[in-house]
């Protein structure tokens, strides 16, 4: 999903690959015991995550003082990839919590048997439509949508009106002017054939991609790529002259151009295709074999209290799951709220998600 990391990545951060996040502290916010918890164990939390997480300093640092838990990052690559190295790595894992598979991928995190039931305290105050899991082994953290996006400028000196449906992208007007990512590696790329499907029908979507792929759609691997290297409306396209003013994003990206934006500008330069949405919600879950079990319930426990999710929208551009979790007026103004978006039941996309990638790729990807 969507986020600072994204959007404004840095290069340290990249290239250690592993990121302390937020400093030792005490009850009293002083310097805990090194090297052990007030559990007597280890003040070290690892969380596993894909590369769109971010989160306050300030925060985190909220999250030592009340339990004496250090976090430590170490990001993954986009989800697919992310959870694919949890999988390999089942039972001897990287950390203690992984954050970042969603709906899309769910079953098959549940199928591997990569996390530890464990029903995170607060859970009641979450939504049950997006509580997936009666065993909890996964709790839910965040919900967004993922849309087409566009580039207002090239439209409005085009005098073209941007697409809205998913029908107006094969249409002659808008030929190669899309991309979007690789529906077998990244999130987004699968929610968005997975829209595909809900929209044109299991019977319809594969006919539809023809159209799509003669329209001149093109894939790349992951949403860093697509977004910040050929989405000409982003910052980093504008810097490198890119040339697909179409790309497969969210509702929330909007935000994010007004946010990082010197100047910030009254309105923001993207815009958002709301009959192409399909809602995702993101997990967390105990990773099976963990060797700080306490520090990554607590963890768990954090992720849905009301500090940490009111501080998602503005760092990882998503909706917090918690209802009393209030949202920023720049993410309300600028982000676009889908009122009716694709969906697909957790059960179909469990049960045939790797024949429609199948399908999909032996159609798009040559």
């Amino acid at each position: 999903m969507n986020t600072t990391t994204k959007y404004a990545a840095t290069a340290l951060a990249a290239a250690l690959g592993v990121t302390v996040l937020a400093g030792c502290g005490g009850a009293d916010g002083g310097p805990a015991e090194s090297g052990s918890s007030r559990d007597g164990g280890s003040t070290t939390v690892t969380l596993v995550s894909h590369d769109s997480f971010n989160v306050s300093e300030s925060v985190l640092e909220t999250f030592t003082e009340e339990t004496g838990y250090t976090v430590e990052l170490l990001k993954s690559g986009d989800a697919g990839a992310a959870l694919n190295q949890e999988i390999l790595t089942k039972g001897s894992p990287r950390g203690d919590v992984f954050f970042g598979v969603d709906n899309t991928l769910l079953s098959r995190a549940l199928d591997n048997g990569i996390f530890t039931a464990y029903e995170a305290k607060g859970l009641d105050r979450v939504a049950d439509g997006v509580q997936q899991d009666d065993q909890h082994r996964v709790t839910p953290v965040d919900t967004g949508d993922i849309c087409v996006n566009y580039d207002k400028k090239y439209f409005a000196d085009k005098k073209l009106a941007p697409p809205q449906t998913f029908e107006d992208l094969v249409e002659p007007a808008y030929k190669d002017l899309l991309v979007t990512e690789n529906a077998a590696t990244s999130s987004p790329g699968l929610g968005f054939l997975l829209g595909t499907i809900a929209t044109q029908g299991e019977d319809g979507y594969e006919a539809y991609w023809k159209k799509l792929e003669a329209n001149g759609v093109k894939v790349v691997d992951g949403w860093e790529q697509a977004y910040n290297e050929e989405f000409s409306g982003s910052a980093g396209g504008r810097k490198a002259k890119a040339d697909r003013p179409l790309v497969v994003s969210y509702a929330s990206s909007p935000p994010v151009e007004v946010l990082y934006a010197d100047p910030q500008p009254k309105e923001a330069p993207t815009g958002v295709a709301t009959g192409t949405c399909f809602r995702q919600t993101e997990y967390a879950g105990l990773l099976t074999g963990a060797k700080n079990e306490a520090g990554g319930k607590a963890l768990l426990d954090f992720m849905i209290s009301k500090t940490f999710q009111e501080d998602m929208p503005l760092n990882m551009f998503v909706n917090p799951v918690v209802a009393e979790a209030e949202l920023p007026g720049l993410f309300t103004e600028f982000g676009e709220k889908v009122e009716t978006p694709a969906t697909v039941a957790p059960e179909k996309i469990a049960a045939n998600r790797e024949q429609w990638v199948r399908s999909w790729h032996s159609l798009v990807v040559k």
